[in-house]
């Protein structure tokens, strides 16, 4: 755990994501102490696709992100891709679900879930 870097304004985490996240946990009767990892691998139709998923520790080289009380762990590789995303949550018309903010992605498929960077 002492290869972390602790990062604040790198990737950013909504109000409302947090809360979701607080709620998610909470239903599902997940541990506290998991954080949310978020992560990007090769696919989907413009080449990316956003992974979430939960979390009871943290890797080697991972950045943790956390924001009242809830925390993000992000692998290196995956850094590189959501530096100065800001995830969030949407539960508008358009559908539920977490939205990446993602600066980096140069174009998005038409479901959101992919990119090209």
């Amino acid at each position: 755990m002492s290869d972390q870097t602790a990062v604040q304004a790198e990737i950013n985490i909504t109000d409302k994501a947090v809360k979701e996240v607080i709620r998610i946990k909470s239903e599902n009767s997940i541990p506290g102490e998991h954080a949310l990892r978020i992560g990007v691998k090769g696919g989907g139709c413009s080449g990316y696709t956003y992974q979430l998923g939960f979390d009871g520790e943290s890797k080697e080289g991972d950045t943790v992100v956390e924001k009242d009380g809830v925390k993000l762990y992000v692998d290196a590789k995956s850094f590189f891709y959501l530096m100065g995303t800001t995830l969030d949550f949407s539960d508008g018309l358009n559908g539920k679900g977490f939205v990446f903010n993602n600066p980096n992605a140069q174009k998005t498929c038409g479901c959101g879930d992919s990119f090209s960077a």
